[in-house]
């Protein structure tokens, strides 16, 4: 099953058709020649080539389109974006918080380039590979073939656009029935410069059949000790994640871009027979942001738990798109997606989960709830069940509301400050997705977070 609409074949009538296909929108092709200007080689530079010709039959989305007709990308392509070069001076200066559970597994990535100077991945368990790509043995190498860029939906033009500029990745790779209590830490950091920059992060994630692992994957504005020029940038994002048989992932994505980026995010999860994966998507950042979530179930009895919390103010915009394949019997999902929206923010969910014939006796729920803090402030939701099996379990709905005035009175008859009742309110709204993440430290911060986000509690 194909979730994203893929470019059109290329017409194979004639050379004259073929060349009117090529390099169809300028700015994007713009694009493409700045992530290609590196070149790799061997199995890794055909896998780019490949990409990048889908790349230049394809086009900038726009909201004529379905899927992005309320996400207007005009303003991403009013900058032109540059590639870090990675001779980046001040990786070592670069500030970010370090969680206490993931002090010796992290690997961390500045301007879409490998920082070994800031990672640190001396406190695992063997059978478990935590590297960049380039530091894989080639038998590894091999085996990362099978997997990197072999997801559903490697067409969809953004995806393609990462796998066109790779010259680096992010592996997790778990051993059969290896068991790691420690978390891996994957930290992706921009630092703005003089210049609009384009970073592309790729993640490979291969879970083999009866092995276990929590994962935090995180996207971040870099803090640095001398105050930076510009501010904006472009992180495009992929994730592939790969849980095999009776396999378990615990998957935490945060991101929190700068107050001026683009963040543009892919996750592909492919679950085998009997493997259960959650995921806690957490969204603060970036002045636009846009997540694909894309399961596909390749085997029985399934478990797939989604958790996402979306926190926006001022005029973000933030677009959650989800997509759940259930195509086998006896799989069970549940999705609970919060939204939090100040000021003229504006947030788009829309999750689709897919039941065909063959899925029968699946059960899946999906809810997403929306607090609108301001009078300007916007949400489109569209949760939607496509089912053609028929004896199942399955329910979807959406929710949006506002502050309960009788709420807020209520605590302020107990002595508390109306400010300060609005700020419990949030918090324990948005406490119910947060308190489910298995990192305590990283629970605590984006509490803590939430707590001191002031623009939430004043129209």
């Amino acid at each position: 099953m194909t979730i994203q609409v893929s470019p059109s074949p290329i017409p194979n009538s004639n050379v004259v058709s073929l060349t009117s296909m090529l390099d169809r929108d300028d700015y994007l092709t713009g694009l493409l020649n700045q992530v290609t200007a590196t070149k790799t080689e061997g199995w890794l530079q055909e896998l780019r080539e490949s990409a990048a010709n889908w790349v230049r039959h394809a086009t900038i989305p726009t909201t004529r389109e379905e899927e992005w007709r309320f996400t207007d990308l005009s303003s991403l392509r009013k900058v032109q974006f540059n590639v870090e070069t990675g001779n980046f001076a001040s990786v070592a200066s670069v500030e970010f918080d370090i969680l206490p559970e993931t002090a010796n597994s992290r690997l961390v990535f500045v301007n879409g380039v490998f920082a070994p100077e800031l990672s640190a991945v001396s406190d695992l368990p063997s059978g478990i590979v935590v590297s960049n790509l380039a530091g894989l043995s080639a038998v590894e190498q091999e085996g990362v073939q099978q997997y990197l860029a072999q997801a559903e939906g490697a067409q969809e033009v953004f995806t393609a656009l990462n796998t066109a500029g790779i010259t680096d990745a992010a592996v997790v790779w778990v051993k059969k029935n290896v068991v790691v209590e420690t978390p891996i830490h994957l930290v992706f950091i921009s630092v703005a410069g003089e210049t609009a920059t384009i970073s592309q992060p790729r993640c490979l994630v291969v879970a083999e059949s009866g092995s276990q692992v929590t994962l935090v994957e995180e996207y971040v504005a870099g803090k640095m000790p001398t105050p930076q020029e510009g501010g904006v940038y472009f992180t495009n994002a992929v994730t592939e994640v790969w849980v095999g048989d009776n396999a378990q992932v615990s998957h935490t994505r945060v991101e929190w871009e700068g107050a001026e980026a683009f963040h543009i995010g892919k996750t592909a999860i492919a679950q085998s027979r009997d493997s259960r994966y959650t995921c806690h998507a957490i969204t603060l950042g970036a002045k636009l942001s846009r997540h694909n979530l894309e399961i596909l179930q390749t085997g029985e009895q399934t478990e797939t738990t989604l958790n996402g919390l979306t926190i926006i103010s001022g005029k973000q915009l933030s677009d959650t798109h989800s997509a759940i394949a259930l195509n086998y019997p006896h799989g069970t999902s549940d999705q609970l997606h919060k939204c939090i929206v100040g000021d003229r923010a504006h947030a788009v969910f829309n999750g689709k989960v897919f039941v065909p014939k063959p899925a029968q006796l699946t059960n899946a729920s999906q809810l997403n709830r929306n607090l609108l803090l301001s009078s300007k402030a916007r949400v489109d939701t569209k949760p939607q069940l496509e089912i053609t099996a028929d004896n199942v379990k399955c329910a979807h709905g959406a929710t949006v509301s506002q502050l309960e005035d009788d709420e807020i009175f209520y605590l302020q008859s107990r002595g508390i400050d109306e400010n300060d009742a609005r700020k419990l309110l949030i918090n324990a709204f948005a406490a119910e997705v947060i308190n489910k993440i298995p990192v305590p430290s990283l629970r605590e911060i984006l509490l803590n977070t939430v707590n001191n986000l002031k623009s939430l509690t004043n129209e």
